[in-house]
């Protein structure tokens, strides 16, 4: 028998599911694929009931791959924000609300006015409530839809339904939590001051512990659902955005991650929590006791990608180009691709603008630029935007003396080398890297239950496999259209409210 953990992955688009061993190798990977719903726009929405459908298939799929594999425990990582609410016999009441949804605006804006402003809600958690996070999608419902509301008993994040369906028991841990706007990061606890300030009751939101703790076992149902053998320990885990970090060998300060998924990602682990002074940045709870963790989330990354590849497909008879052979169009342009800039703010931004009316474009349009440019310009744009996040961490003190990248994105040799490029430090990937969160809460899944000391160990299971350096002509390049990048969101974000507010996209 090979003794190993199983990591489990709920993301937008689906599930992965994969085993490693004590060592950190992957035994067996694989990821089941489902939809979203768009009801309005602005809306992205999910049925519980597809995670578990998909986490299912995809734990199936890694045990029959390795029948050999003695589970030793299993981890959770998911997508951030999701709000799932559940009447007292545990019952979804709604589809859950994601992570990218638009609609809560104005209750954000509503929380922040009763904490006392900005200022007053960072003194309470140290982040701003944004548009997207759980803390609004609450007030929003409360709003919109109070019969439901009056039903709500407890609300959890995607990851955390899965361990009720796998346990029978409602926990999250301090990273996921971190992401609802209403936890105190800097004492790692629910920010009851701003619950009492909102009138909700802290008992719809889940017990936190720290993400190494086991938080549950695998009841008979979750075990005769998922294969399981009924016992096994589940650990916390974290939320991906926070859990890949650790996936990629980043848990001490220094090195940045940066992600190319359906979002783009900058992140960093902190030894303290850092000032936040204007909430741009998101100051979370990280994966370990004591540590931090520091990011930026730009809403559109390798989502541009698809979109892009979609619209495509509209013009080719339904056939998309795969990203493989996207990059390689992208590759036939120069660097700053003839002139040619994208803005990737395909469903609104996060940070460094927390705008839900931003809109996207491409900018510096003429009658010479080809498919190439139009390519590579989108690429240039989403590594764009990763340092226009770096620079809010830049101020705060944080530095960078090397990246590992991670994601979808991670995959493309051109994607790093423009990050290299632009960001001016070597650029590597780890065996776990594009694995994403699953490997992450594999990792912390270990530590849970002894088979690494601590995080800080277990992140040396992810060994580099990829390495871009800099180009002194790229970054000068690179460096020139991220001068003009920077200025374009302060000259058409007024253009960008005014289509919002004219009725014109609804």
């Amino acid at each position: 028998m090979t003794q190993a953990l199983l990591g489990i992955d709920i993301g937008t688009s689906g599930c992965k599911a994969l085993l490693i061993d004590g060592e950190g190798v992957v035994l067996a990977s694989h990821t089941e694929t489902y939809g979203l719903s768009q009801p309005r726009p602005g809306w992205t929405e999910q049925d519980p009931a597809s995670w578990i459908d998909g986490a299912r298939a995809a734990v199936a799929a890694v045990l029959a791959e390795r029948p050999e594999a003695e589970l030793a425990a299993v981890g959770l990582s998911g997508q951030m924000h999701g709000l799932t609410p559940l009447d007292a016999g545990h019952k979804v009441l709604r589809p859950a609300i994601l992570w990218n949804d638009q609609r809560n605006g104005a209750e954000c804006d509503a929380i922040t006015e009763r904490a006392g402003g900005i200022q007053g809600l960072l003194a309470r958690t140290n982040n701003r409530m944004l548009v997207g996070y759980t803390g609004g999608k609450i007030i929003w419902m409360r709003d919109h839809e109070p019969d439901l509301f009056g039903r709500l008993r407890h609300v959890v994040n995607p990851k955390d339904y899965l361990r009720l369906v796998l346990t029978g028991e409602i926990a999250t841990e301090v990273s996921d939590a971190s992401g609802t706007g209403l936890f105190d990061t800097r004492e790692r606890r629910w920010a009851s001051g701003l619950l009492e300030l909102l009138d909700l009751d802290a008992a719809i939101l889940p017990p936190c512990h720290e993400s190494h703790v086991v938080s549950g076992k695998v009841g008979r149902s979750g075990a005769a659902l998922f294969g399981i053998p009924e016992g096994t320990p589940v650990v916390g885990g974290g939320g991906d955005s926070v859990i890949q970090t650790i996936g990629s060998g980043v848990i001490t300060p220094g090195a940045l991650q940066t992600t190319i998924g359906t979002a783009g990602i900058v992140a960093a682990a902190l030894d303290a929590p850092v000032a936040n002074p204007d909430g741009r940045l998101q100051v979370f709870c990280n994966v370990a006791p004591s540590k931090w963790h520091c990011m930026g989330v730009s809403l559109n990354a390798g989502g541009a990608m698809e979109w892009f590849r979609t619209m495509l497909a509209g013009f080719r008879g339904g056939e998309a180009p795969s990203a493989k052979d996207m990059a390689g169009i992208a590759a036939n342009a120069p660097t700053g691709s003839h002139g040619l800039v994208f803005l990737p703010y395909l469903n609104g931004e996060r940070c460094p603008h927390p705008d839900p009316s931003a809109r996207g474009g491409f900018v510096g349009l003429t009658a010479r630029h080809e498919a190439a440019d139009m390519a590579r310009s989108l690429m240039e744009g989403v590594t764009h935007s990763l340092f226009d996040i770096y620079r809010l961490m830049e101020a705060a003190g944080i530095g960078r003396s090397i990246i590992k990248a991670s994601g979808g994105g991670a995959r493309s040799a051109l994607w790093r080398q423009m990050q290299a490029d632009l960001f001016g430090c070597d650029v590597v990937t780890t065996e776990g890297a594009a694995e994403g969160g699953a490997f992450g809460a594999a990792l912390v899944a270990g530590v849970g239950v002894g088979v690494w000391a601590d995080a800080v160990e277990a992140a040396k299971s992810c060994r580099a496999v990829t390495r871009e350096t800099p180009d002194a002509a790229g970054a000068a390049a690179m460096r020139e259209a991220f001068a003009i990048y920077a200025g374009l969101y302060d000259d058409l974000s007024g253009a960008f409210s005014a289509l919002s507010g004219s009725g014109l996209d609804r």
